[in-house]
């Protein structure tokens, strides 16, 4: 065990850093929190720090190049793309990441947010307050059971979505080029090619990473292959829908309406999305609860605990870097 190891903190969102300071405290770690997001700031604590915790600032090639002692970055959250994964690798340190901690709560807000399209209920409000108290305004609206949902990914999260819509009667069908069609079928999810799940679903969710060939997938093209009565949900990640490309489709009646958590930009300074009375934008809150953000700080502060001490992480997105590791000291022991 390493003795009164360094943490840096580049940046974080939570109310306190408690839970990461008891995990932490099991090894006397002294943490080192920025003093704001910019790489000078972080440098000036991570410099040499034995690992560094992230949230949303950018970790880059010529950051991870100056971290001299660190063996592990911890984003604390699900995804790494504000991370540079391959010159960590290089560097010969772990990435890791916390893939399950607020998989009821996105997608809950997954079904809340098709429910809130279906019904219109965001619209309806708004017609109520301003005076107007008719069904006119809203009709029509469509019987959910029966509909087909389609899944962009079949990860951990939309596989807690599918119990849920199935459970209001809705047919669940599912395009994730890296889950087989066993797994789906045991899901009772019916496993399609991308064409398919533009063609045949009613509401299509994203649950994918963004990688180069999800940037701007759903676009002018993608759109097209919808049905026009078909509503469109993101809770993943923003720039994999071309809000400019939806924009065309909703003003040119090739899609119905959309209920986004994410953005390209965020915060928005501008988006040709808003006010659209078929169109719901949350500010990127799906992933939110009390509870989900203890977890959060938890198990990320746990992975870092587990590689400085030597043991192996859960959730590393770079696992061959512990091999490197073992044949490194192989070499040098002989």
């Amino acid at each position: 065990m390493m003795h009164h190891p360094f943490i840096a903190i580049s940046d974080s969102v939570f109310p306190n850093l408690d839970p990461v300071r008891e995990v932490l405290s099991q090894i006397g770690a002294e943490l080192r929190i920025a003093a704001d997001s910019t790489p000078e700031a972080i440098m000036e604590v991570a410099r040499d720090a034995d690992a560094l915790m992230v949230t949303y600032a950018k970790v880059t090639a010529e950051m991870i190049q100056q971290m001299q002692r660190c063996r592990i970055i911890s984003r604390f959250g699900i995804g790494v793309d504000n991370v540079d994964v391959l010159a960590a690798t290089v560097a010969k340190m772990v990435v890791s990441r916390v893939p399950d901690y607020c998989i009821d709560e996105v997608s809950d807000h997954t079904m809340a947010l098709l429910l809130a399209l279906v019904r219109k209920i965001p619209f309806a409000n708004s017609q109520v307050q301003e005076g107007r108290w008719e069904m006119s305004s809203v009709v029509p609206i469509h019987r959910l059971r029966g509909s087909i949902l389609g899944l962009f990914g079949f990860g951990r999260i939309p596989q807690l979505v599918a119990p849920k819509a199935k459970a209001f009667g809705m047919r669940v069908i599912s395009h994730d080029p890296l889950v087989s069609p066993e797994v789906m079928n045991r899901a009772g999810v019916e496993h399609v090619e991308f064409s398919e799940l533009l063609c045949f679903s009613d509401h299509i969710s994203i649950h994918a990473p963004l990688l180069p060939e999800t940037n701007s997938l759903f676009n002018d093209a993608v759109f097209r292959k919808m049905k026009p009565t078909a509503y469109l949900i993101n809770t993943a990640r923003g720039p994999i829908v071309d809000e400019s490309a939806l924009a065309r489709a909703l003003d040119g009646g090739y899609l119905a309406g959309a209920a986004l958590d994410v953005m390209p930009q965020e915060p928005p300074s501008a988006s040709p999305l808003f006010r659209r009375p078929n169109v719901i934008l949350t500010p990127h809150t799906s992933f939110y609860s009390v509870e989900s953000l203890v977890d959060l700080q938890r198990k990320a502060a746990q992975e870092v605990v587990r590689v400085l001490t030597g043991y192996v992480p859960l959730n590393a997105v770079n696992p061959e870097v512990l091999k490197l590791d073992k044949e490194t000291n192989a070499v040098l022991n002989g």
